[in-house]
């Protein structure tokens, strides 16, 4: 049977002081979302500044915000203060938060983002001296940016991609996927491989070549893991009050119960919510529980992402939970991903 381990691990950004425990640990990766009150960018900078061997960056910031020079010039300024580190996360984000939140056209987005992170890729692979020209649908560039600012830059482009659509997109243009934490193993297997694989061959790519990073709802407290799984419930539910996953929510038969989390969502019932996140549900989506329970869990897993940020649960979670969480994480992926000799990392 073809499987997908998780081979490296890392965190959405925890803070400089927990980075520091995490990359001793072993940590490959840090990455930041967005939302009103924190910005993928400022965070990468504090990430940069902060670490010294990870790579980060943002996971994800929304695509259609910022023009393509606001992306690559954000993107260079990181490069410049971190060479080799840096990687980009971007997400086409949802019809109303693009047009209700932000205000932007965000039509057909598969196409736009294609053209988006091509016309991104003309000035990041820029010499100086070089025009920067690119003509698409959506964008068009022809930039003579005099200064000697330019040179070519090897930064991976991941899409934070889910429907079949976005996610052969990601395989012919982008340089890998950053999946959400609700991938199952099923869902890697039969929907999101194929459809990389698909857009692979539009472009006469490797699929082997593109790389699948992905979050991985993880909730470990040895001293209360009752209180860890009820918490991954919650997250896992509040993810699901949104149609945005009902395909995946229909690959796995779960119908019943989104539709009971859904009403308990609607009624403000946040215990019914974690109630209608089954047994099964949970094993397929979080690693939760005591620290046996989580290792048990990955290793009964079949697909995960090959670089999983182990992401604490954030609803109804308070600080200090979740810092210990971050801890847990951080002793999960140090001795889940440690090389056979042991070392760590």
């Amino acid at each position: 049977m073809v499987t997908q381990p998780m081979r490296e691990w890392g965190l959405p950004w925890p803070g400089p002081e927990t980075a520091t425990a995490a990359e001793a640990a072993g940590a490959a990766a840090f990455c930041a979302g967005e939302f009103a009150d924190h910005d993928s960018y400022v965070a990468s900078a504090l990430m940069a500044a902060s670490t010294s061997r990870a790579r980060f960056g943002p996971g994800i910031a929304y695509a259609f915000t910022r023009s393509p020079f606001s992306h690559a010039s954000a993107v260079r300024h990181l490069a410049n203060v971190a060479p080799g580190r840096v990687f980009l996360g971007l997400g086409s984000g949802t019809p109303r938060m693009n047009g209700d939140w932000f205000s932007v056209e965000a039509s057909r987005p598969a196409a736009r983002m294609t053209d988006l992170v091509q016309a991104i890729r003309a000035y990041l692979t820029a010499e100086n001296g070089e025009k920067i020209q690119h003509s698409g649908e959506f964008y068009s560039i022809d930039a003579a940016i005099g200064a000697p600012v330019l040179g070519k830059l090897d930064v991976p482009i991941v899409l934070g991609a889910f429907n079949p659509v976005m996610l052969r997109t990601c395989g012919r243009v982008a340089d890998g996927v950053l999946g959400h934490g609700l991938f199952t193993d099923r869902w890697w297997a039969e929907t999101v491989n194929p459809a990389l694989a698909a857009g692979a061959a539009d472009a006469g790519r490797d699929p082997a070549t593109l790389l699948r990073w992905g979050w991985v709802i993880t909730a470990v407290d040895d001293a209360d893991p009752d209180r860890a799984v009820l918490d991954a419930r919650r997250q896992v539910a509040f993810y699901l009050t949104v149609r945005t996953y009902d395909r995946l929510v229909e690959l796995h038969g779960w119908q019943e119960q989104v539709g009971a989390i859904r009403a308990a969502f609607r009624s403000g019932d946040t215990e019914g919510m974690a109630r209608a996140v089954d047994d099964e549900m949970l094993a397929a989506i979080a690693v939760c529980g005591s620290s046996a329970q989580a290792r048990e869990t990955l290793a009964a897993r079949t697909h995960l992402p090959e670089l999983g940020f182990l992401a604490p649960p954030s609803f109804l979670v308070g600080r200090r939970r979740k810092a210990g969480y971050e801890a847990a994480a951080i002793e999960l992926g140090r001795t889940h991903c440690a090389p056979a000799d042991g070392t760590g990392g």
